[in-house]
């Protein structure tokens, strides 16, 4: 089972149907309250599913994967005398088997998917046949397929198989923008391995963001969903398929009233790229972002914390050739507003490599409109852009700094090393070892102008740290001048 994390609780991306003991739960493998009439004793109000069932419940199937037993030589190269050292003394290996050459038992799991074409094309969850050397579907009917893997994306978590066979029965695709929550909705899986189980409920919320998820703006439902349920189709009323159930919130393992699903929208992408080419082509432009909040929109002198701040941009990257500067707020891309960072990363994701796209920045208090073409988010992700001193006494924010060694100039070729920090800057969180690279939305290159620009500064500034490796805006409340 792989788990992510979500503050202390857990994500479970697994397709066991074993519910282990965790906080969110992939779900592979709800009650609505009824209104009752005393004086004819009938039950009014509530949905009736049987039409729906009846119409999609033979197009929805379970999957069974197996990832076959191996050895493995070694331990990813650890030595040799380390691993005797952990065997001696009962010590867990890191990575499963012996440590010399250990044998790695076969694994099974289980989950959900439906059919989108009658030739057998068959749409599932990335994690339900990550790593299988067989996958197996079984239909409605109790026919069985092996099933080949056309195409898988983790970061959205979708997956298109194939089944040789013909004329089968198929789901129909809705949209999922036209979603609305408090709409009745229902979900067709497997869970534990119970094939075509019915559960239903509402929707709760829709875009819900996920830790890790920042590609998929998730339907949130109180839908009951559990392992096995995985890759399974959550249904509208109409019985159009509106999302893929995915993941699901939990302290015990089982369901507790938050299961989500990943938009059909942002499915039918996903399926259409991997389909024709085997893979999904992302754009990238190239930046490091942090979302705004009032602290930060006072320190710049906006009046809205929406938008996404650029903290760092990657040297000669699509941002830094358009003209992007580090401290643009982003506020809108090729004319869509942008309010949160996971919003300017999936827009961004979203956009064919090659195209040029407009962005609008606030810089310095005034807006404009730059055009940078977008360029191919490479298939490992992004990449994370990572002598004699002289020490300066504690200023208005609290600091004590140095100029740059030389061996920091090879990383940083400007700024300050926080040798010191009290007061403001202790307070909001500028620590030892922090670089000081700029305030204000300007780059700072020594004392004299960070003094400049903390003096013109109001109650508040923005400075921008550099800290292993990655950039960050830190807000400060500034002490009034005695």
């Amino acid at each position: 089972m792989q788990y992510k994390k979500f503050l202390r609780p857990v994500i479970l991306t697994c397709a066991l149907a074993v519910a282990l003991s965790s906080h969110f739960v992939c779900a592979q493998s709800n009650e609505s309250s009824t209104t009752i009439n005393p004086q004819v004793n009938t039950v009014v109000g509530l949905p009736d599913f049987t039409k729906l069932v009846e119409d999609n419940g033979k197009a929805v199937v379970s999957i069974d994967t197996v990832r076959k037993a191996k050895r493995i030589e070694g331990h990813r190269g650890l030595p040799e005398d380390q691993l005797e050292m952990l065997k001696r003394f009962g010590f867990p290996f890191p990575f499963g088997g012996d440590g010399f050459g250990g044998r790695v038992p076969e694994r099974r799991g289980q989950g959900s998917g439906f059919i989108i074409s009658p030739d057998g094309y068959i749409l599932t969850n990335h994690h339900v046949i990550d790593g299988a050397d067989e996958v197996t579907v079984h239909l409605n009917d109790k026919k069985e397929f092996k099933a080949k893997v056309i195409g898988s994306d983790q970061k959205t978590d979708v997956a298109v198989l194939k089944i040789d066979a013909k004329k089968l029965p198929t789901v129909k695709l809705g949209k999922s923008e036209d979603v609305k929550v408090g709409e009745w909705v229902a979900a067709i899986g497997a869970p534990f391995g119970l094939d075509n189980t019915v559960t239903a409920g509402i929707v709760s919320a829709k875009s819900r963001n996920l830790p890790d998820d920042q590609f998929v703006p998730f339907i949130q439902t109180d839908v009951a969903v559990n392992p096995g349920n995985s890759g399974g189709p959550l249904f509208n009323m109409k019985g159009e398929v509106i999302g893929i159930n995915s993941q699901i919130f939990s302290t015990s393992g089982g369901f507790m009233g938050l299961s989500f699903a990943i938009p059909i929208d942002i499915v039918v992408q996903i399926k259409d790229q991997l389909i024709k080419e085997g893979k999904v082509s992302r754009g990238r432009i190239g930046v490091m972002m942090q979302q705004m909040t009032p602290e930060l929109a006072k320190s710049f002198g906006v009046k809205s914390e929406k938008g996404a701040l650029i903290a760092q941009i990657e040297k000669d990257g699509p941002a830094d050739k358009g003209g992007l500067k580090e401290g643009d707020i982003i506020i809108e891309f090729n004319g869509k507003p942008i309010e949160e960072i996971n919003i300017l990363s999936r827009e961004v994701a979203n956009t064919k490599p090659g195209t040029k796209a407009k962005i609008k920045v606030i810089r310095e208090g005034k807006e404009k409109v730059l055009d940078i073409v977008v360029e191919e988010l490479p298939l490992e992700g992004i990449k994370n852009f990572r002598a004699n001193t002289k020490t300066f006494q504690k200023d208005r924010l609290g600091l004590t700094l140095r100029e740059l060694n030389s061996q920091e100039k090879k990383r940083v070729k400007e700024g300050l090393v926080v040798e010191k920090a009290t007061g403001a800057a202790a307070e909001a969180g500028i620590r030892p070892g922090d670089i000081i690279v700029g305030a204000a939305g300007k780059k700072v290159k020594n004392k004299e102008e960070l003094s400049k620009a903390v003096d013109k500064a109001g109650s508040s500034i923005a400075l921008l740290v550099e800290r292993d490796g990655s950039r960050i805006f830190v807000p400060v409340k500034l002490p009034k001048n005695k």
